[in-house]
């Protein structure tokens, strides 16, 4: 049976499931309710000096029939006085010792840093987590996200926090920034413990048509908000890449936040590195209880995959994460149609046409079951993407396997084209539709037979 605990960064918890600093940990009460469903760990709504929140506060980007595909947030740090904060910290880990409750904190002077982790230490914190990413209201002071765009910066409160600390410092990096390396390297030589990210992108989600004025609404005004939800995952994964691939930063412990929902997701980002992850909208859309799908999922991926604990699996995706001038030029595929489970929707035929390679054909002018045309498939593989029916276009490999050529090798020997009209180019000779053919309703491709349009 797969043993889900973790040692992250000498916090210790019985899984990797915890909460983000955020609205669902907002109070003892929630974060008790958390644990009792399951999860492993909570780093509590940033504490600091309490402030006052707006009403409307929250904002999504829907997709069609999904529902906060992307979240928005222009909700501050806690608002509640901080002995009452510290008092139901100190009832949850009595509670729940095992558990990694998790303070995060957000102040301004030395002063200040010095004595709140003093507070929250003897509140019985396992861990301090440093927000260095709130993108909104706080950024405006100083905080936040301010804090975390500037690497000088963000060394030197982390080296103040190291210094008054004796409980693990895990760092929080804001993606608001060109290289997320750069504040990675700056928490790094600081000494931090581990690093968290990414906290919210900075964003709009959206401008209300009637009174122009973008979401979430205040009084007929708005302001830039955190954006966060499954709309972000890739973002996250690229940046948690970036830091577990650096020399200096990829021994560091790394817990991965950013568009976490299920159990798939967790295995994502452990493949890259992450040995704890952080779920903050999921639980803001579906409840406490999603934690149940998560562990059950992972258990069962790790028992089929021969897994004793996460260890077992972290980072095992990085070295296959390279630069576009290493992959593979030789490696070919095309998509292949299988009749019996098409429904003739054709939305492979018109995303091919008119987003992509006009690969694509009907078997007769009456029929509604495409057919690839192979010497124009370039194995984009959108095809297979816009179709609705699983595994009814599938990608099959066409080269041997037994050749390998990248761009970097073809750039040392001088093979890359290197004049405007290179016989090397890759598309040279592949077909293309005459521009009037746009107008026509049937079009001929390449091999002479006719396609409907």
């Amino acid at each position: 049976m797969a043993d889900l605990s973790v040692n992250f960064a000498g916090i210790k918890a019985p899984n990797p499931f915890w909460l983000a600093s955020a609205p669902p940990t907002n109070s003892g009460y929630q974060i008790m309710k958390a644990y009792d469903a399951g999860w492993g760990g909570a780093v509590w709504k940033t504490l600091g000096m309490p402030t006052i929140n707006v009403s409307s506060r929250y904002g999504a980007t829907n997709y069609r029939d999904t529902r906060m595909a992307g979240f928005s947030n222009i909700e501050l740090i806690s608002d509640r006085p901080l002995e009452d904060n510290l008092r139901e910290m100190r009832e949850v880990t009595k509670r729940f010792p095992n558990h990694a409750t998790i303070a995060s904190l957000m102040v301004d002077t030395r002063e200040q840093w010095i004595d709140i982790i003093k507070q929250v230490e003897d509140a019985g914190a396992k861990g301090i987590e440093l927000n260095f990413g709130c993108p909104h209201g706080m950024c405006e002071r100083g905080m936040g996200s301010a804090v975390g765009q500037d690497p000088v910066a963000l060394k030197t409160i982390v080296e103040w926090v190291m210094d008054a600390a004796n409980i693990p410092v895990i760092t929080k990096l804001s993606p608001n920034i060109s290289h997320i390396t750069d504040p990675g390297m700056a928490a790094v030589e600081a000494k931090t413990d581990a690093i968290s990210l990414i906290n919210t992108i900075k964003s709009i989600v959206g401008i209300d048509l009637d009174t122009y004025a973008p979401y979430p609404i205040v009084d007929g005004k708005g302001s830039n908000g955190g954006y966060c939800g499954p709309a972000v995952k890739p973002i996250a994964l690229h940046m948690l890449k970036e830091l577990k691939q650096h020399p200096d930063i990829k021994d560091t412990p790394i817990c991965g936040i950013g568009g976490i929902e299920n159990w798939r997701d967790v295995v994502e980002y452990i493949l890259l590195g992450s040995t704890s992850i952080q779920v903050c909208t999921a639980v803001m859309h579906y409840g406490f209880g999603i934690v149940r799908e998560m562990e059950s999922g992972l258990v069962k991926f790790m028992d089929d995959k021969g897994y004793n604990t996460i260890y077992d699996f972290a980072g095992l995706a990085l070295p296959n994460v390279t630069e576009w001038k290493n992959l593979n030029l030789e490696y070919s595929v095309k998509a292949s149609i299988n009749e019996d489970k098409c429904i003739g929707c054709d939305l492979c035929y018109i995303a091919c046409d008119d987003g992509a390679h006009q690969a694509i054909e009907f078997l007769s002018k009456d029929s509604r079951i495409p057919s690839i045309i192979e010497d124009n498939c370039v194995g984009c593989n959108l095809c297979s993407l816009v179709c609705p029916v699983e595994e009814c276009i599938t990608m099959v490999r066409k080269d041997d396997g037994n050749k390998f050529k990248t761009w970097d090798e073809l750039t040392n020997t001088n093979e890359i084209p290197n004049s405007w009209n290179d016989d090397r180019a890759g598309g040279k000779g592949h077909y293309v539709p005459e521009p009037n053919d746009a107008f026509k309703t049937i079009r001929k491709d390449k091999s002479g037979k006719r396609a409907r349009g």
